[in-house]
């Protein structure tokens, strides 16, 4: 996880907040941060805490290596109109 997305979901929720929603304390959390890694059973879930607006990609490429990998229907279809607006307008 990059730093950018460290910042992204500080910026969303505290890690407090976080760690109340997995019942888990916010040091755990924060070891996620360190680690620069989300536990692969944890992803969905913060994605759909954060709104998608963090996706499962950005969180753990290495297990979600397209970008709309692990979002759900609604999310994906808007996410490929993008990458096809921007396509078009890189052409």
């Amino acid at each position: 996880m990059s730093n950018q997305i460290h910042d992204k979901i500080s910026k969303k929720m505290s890690k407090t907040d976080i760690g109340k929603h997995f019942g888990i304390s916010s040091q755990a959390v924060g070891k996620w941060f360190i680690k620069g890694k989300v536990p692969a059973e944890r992803v969905s879930s913060l994605c759909a805490l954060l709104n998608w607006e963090i996706t499962p990609h950005e969180l753990r490429p290495d297990i979600y290596p397209n970008p709309t990998d692990g979002l759900p229907c609604g999310n994906k279809c808007m996410s490929n109109e993008s990458l096809a607006v921007n396509n078009d307008i890189h052409s």
